[in-house]
C-alpha cells in the first residue's frame, strides 16, 4: 500500500496560512497600518478601488528599510520585533510573528517602495503570489509605500466571496480607526475610490474621537482616569444619555493594542447597571496600560483577543473607574463617590479586592431624563420631577398644545391599522390627580390606578407611529433653512442606502460629502435639535436587514415612540392627563409599552387595606 501523507507545496501552505491573517481586505490594511506605526511613522495615509480587491495602498513616513532587509520582509517568520522566545511575552510592538507580509504576498500581488533616512535611493521589490518578480534601486521619499493589488487572484473561491456592496469599505474603515483612534498623535487619512472618507490632524484623544466616530460624541464624552500598580485606564465613556441598541462606538485597547473582551465588555455594562434602558448600550474607548509581561497578545492569528494574568482584579478597576467617572462629573447624581483618590489594587491573581468606591442610592432619581443626565433639581435630590424636557426649542404651553392636539387627534381617528397587542376590553377612567414625578393616580371598577405618564406617552405613540408607518402616512415638516448633519462615512453611506425608510417615516434629505448630508424635510413632531439623536436610533433600528417588514416597521415604531416620550414635559396640565386617560380606555390597548413595560398598576381594595394594617 504506497505511502499517503506528503508535504505540501510551499506555495499551497502559505496560501492556506494567509487564511488565517488575510480573510478580507480590511486585514491587509490592518497589517499594513500597525507595521507603519512600528516603523515609528508620524502620517500615514491608506488608499483603496474596488472594496480593495483591485488595490489597497499604505504609505508612511516612517524609517524605511535597506534593500536587505525589504526583500527579507517578505520570508515566513522574518521579524525585527523579536529574536527568542521571551520577548513575545514583553512585546512593544504590534508586529511579531513575522507572517504579515509573507501572507499577503501570498495571495496578492505586491509592491513595495521604501528608503532609509541615511540612503541616497530607495528599493522598490514587486512579489507575486510568493514569487520574488523584480528588485531595482529607485528615487523614493524617506519611508515605505506599499501597493496590494489583485487580493486573492488566486485563490478564486475567497475572491467571489467578497461582498460587492459597502461591506468591504465599511470594514475598511473600521480597520483604520482602530488603528488611528489610539494614536491621536499621528495624521492619518483614509481614501475610498480616490474620495476622502477621513483626514485627521493631530490632536488630543477626544478630538480623535470626535473626529472619527462623529460631532454628536463631542458633547456626550465622560473622562476615565484611574492608576493602580495592575493597571493604568484612561479613556472616555458615553453619557447614559447616549446609549443605543446596537452602538458601535465600543473601543478598548491595551499597550496601544485594540483587542476585544466579552468579560471586560460586561465591567462596563455592569457600571451602567439600571442608568440605561433595557437593550441598549453605552459607548466607550478606554486605554489599558499593563505590564507586557502580564497579558498574552499570542492566542489569536489576528491578534485581537489577549489574555491577561490579572483578569479578576482588573475587570473590578474596570467596574470601578466607569461608575466613578459616572458619578464625578454629575452624570449619576445618585451616586456619591468618596474623593480618596484612585483604586489601589495590589498585584494578585485571585481572591477579594481590597476596597471599591462606596456608592449611596438615592430612590428618587430617574436616570432615563434626557436632557443630559447630570443636572440636579435646584431644591435638592429629593424634589423629584421626573426629568422630563419640554419639546426642543418649544415653549411648555405650546408643547402641552401640541402633545394634547396629537393624542386627541390620534383618539378620535381610531386605531386604523388593527389592534394592538395589549388587550381588549374597553374600560373608563374616572378623573385624574396628578402626583408629580410624572405620575398620576385614577380610579377603575372600584380599583385604584397609578399611571406612569411618561409610559403611557409613549405607547400612544407606538400606536400612532405604527400606523403611520402602515399606511405610509408620514407627516413632514419642510425646514425653512437646510440643516448640515456631520456623520462618520459608515452612517452617512447607510443613510443613502436606506433612504426610502428614512423618508417612509418623514424625513428629506441629499448626501453632501462622505461624511455629511443636507436636511430638508423632519417628522412632524420632532424638532431640528433633536434629528441627530433620533437619527442614530433608526439606524441602529436598522441595522438588522433580515427581520421581517411588519417586525421592522414595529421597531421604528417604537423608536419614534421611545424619543418623543423623552421630550414629554416636566408636569402634565389636566388636558394632558384627561387626553392620556381617555387613550388608556380605549380597548386597553396601551397597558403596556413596546418592550413590554407595565403603563399602569392596579390596587383592589383589599390591597390598600393591607397597607393600613398594624
Amino acid at each position: 500500500m504506497p505511502d499517503k501523507i506528503r508535504l505540501l507545496p510551499d506555495t499551497v501552505a502559505s496560501q492556506i496560512a494567509a487564511g488565517e491573517v488575510v480573510n478580507r481586505p480590511a486585514s491587509v490594511v490592518k497589517e499594513m497600518m500597525e507595521n507603519s506605526v512600528d516603523a515609528g511613522a508620524t502620517a500615514i495615509t491608506v488608499s483603496y478601488r474596488n472594496g480593495g480587491k483591485e488595490l489597497i495602498k499604505v504609505i508612511d513616513d516612517g524609517e524605511g528599510m535597506s534593500p536587505l532587509d525589504a526583500r527579507m520582509a517578505f520570508d515566513k517568520h522574518a521579524t525585527s520585533k523579536i529574536t527568542r522566545i521571551e520577548d513575545v511575552y514583553a512585546l512593544h510592538t504590534f508586529g511579531f510573528r513575522g507572517e504579515a507580509l509573507a501572507s499577503i504576498a501570498a495571495i496578492a500581488h505586491v509592491e513595495l517602495t521604501t528608503r532609509r533616512p541615511e540612503d541616497e535611493l530607495g528599493t522598490q521589490l514587486v512579489v507575486e503570489g510568493s514569487r520574488f518578480q523584480s528588485q531595482e534601486n529607485v528615487v523614493a521619499p524617506v519611508g515605505s509605500q506599499f501597493a496590494v493589488k489583485n487580493l486573492f487572484f488566486n485563490v478564486p473561491a475567497r475572491r467571489r466571496a467578497l461582498d460587492k456592496s459597502t461591506t468591504e469599505p465599511r470594514h475598511i474603515a473600521e480597520e483604520f480607526r482602530r488603528v488611528a483612534m489610539c494614536h491621536p498623535e499621528m495624521s492619518f487619512s483614509l481614501y475610498g475610490e480616490d474620495a476622502p472618507v477621513y483626514t485627521l490632524h493631530p490632536s488630543g484623544l477626544k478630538q480623535r474621537i470626535v473626529g472619527l466616530v462623529g460631532k454628536h460624541a463631542a458633547g456626550n464624552l465622560l473622562e476615565v482616569g484611574t492608576e493602580t500598580s495592575l493597571v493604568k485606564i484612561t479613556g472616555f465613556v458615553g453619557k447614559p444619555s447616549s446609549s443605543k441598541q446596537t452602538n458601535r462606538e465600543q473601543y478598548m485597547y491595551v499597550n496601544g493594542r485594540f483587542f476585544k473582551s466579552p468579560y471586560f465588555h460586561k465591567a462596563v455594562m455592569q457600571a451602567y447597571e439600571k442608568l440605561i434602558p433595557a437593550g441598549t448600550q453605552p459607548s466607550y474607548f478606554l486605554f489599558f496600560e499593563v505590564d507586557p509581561d502580564k497579558i498574552d497578545v499570542n492566542i489569536h492569528p489576528q491578534k485581537i483577543e489577549v489574555r491577561f494574568d490579572d483578569g479578576p482584579a482588573i475587570w473590578q478597576i474596570i467596574h470601578a473607574s466607569v461608575r466613578e467617572s459616572l458619578a464625578k462629573t454629575g452624570a449619576v447624581s445618585f451616586m456619591d463617590f468618596d474623593d480618596g483618590g484612585s483604586v489601589e489594587i495590589p498585584v494578585r491573581k485571585e481572591g477579594p479586592i481590597e476596597r471599591i468606591p462606596p456608592a449611596a442610592t438615592n430612590p428618587s432619581y430617574n436616570p432615563f431624563r434626557s436632557e443630559g443626565m447630570g443636572r440636579r433639581s435646584q431644591a435638592g435630590l429629593s424634589d423629584f420631577t421626573g426629568g422630563y424636557d419640554t419639546l426642543a426649542g418649544i415653549g411648555r404651553d405650546d408643547a402641552v398644545e401640541r402633545f394634547d392636539s396629537s393624542v386627541l387627534e390620534y383618539i378620535e381617528e381610531g386605531p386604523g391599522g388593527g389592534e394592538l397587542p395589549f388587550g381588549d376590553s374597553a374600560e373608563g377612567f374616572r378623573g385624574a390627580l396628578a402626583l408629580g414625578g410624572g405620575y398620576a393616580a385614577t380610579s377603575c371598577s372600584g380599583e385604584l390606578v397609578l399611571v406612569d405618564l411618561r409610559r403611557a406617552r409613549e405607547a400612544i405613540l407606538f400606536g400612532r407611529y405604527r400606523v403611520m408607518l402602515g399606511n405610509e402616512t408620514s407627516v413632514t415638516q419642510k425646514l425653512m433653512f437646510p440643516e448640515v448633519l456631520v456623520f462618520s462615512a459608515d452612517d452617512t453611506a447607510l443613510l443613502t442606502e436606506r433612504y426610502e425608510e428614512f423618508l417612509a417615516l418623514g424625513f428629506e434629505y441629499v448626501r453632501r460629502d462622505e461624511n455629511s448630508i443636507e436636511v430638508t424635510g423632519i417628522p412632524a413632531d420632532f424638532s431640528v435639535d433633536e434629528i441627530q439623536d433620533l437619527l442614530y436610533d433608526i439606524m441602529d433600528a436598522l441595522s438588522d436587514g433580515t427581520q421581517p417588514v411588519e417586525e421592522g416597521r414595529e421597531r421604528l415604531a417604537a423608536v419614534l415612540a421611545r424619543d418623543g416620550a423623552k421630550r414629554a414635559p416636566s408636569g402634565y396640565s389636566e388636558g394632558e392627563m384627561t387626553a392620556i386617560m381617555e387613550a388608556l380606555s380605549d380597548g386597553g390597548r396601551y397597558n403596556h409599552t413596546y418592550d413590554g413595560r407595565p403603563v399602569l398598576v392596579r390596587m383592589a381594595p383589599d390591597e390598600i387595606r393591607k397597607l393600613f394594617r398594624k
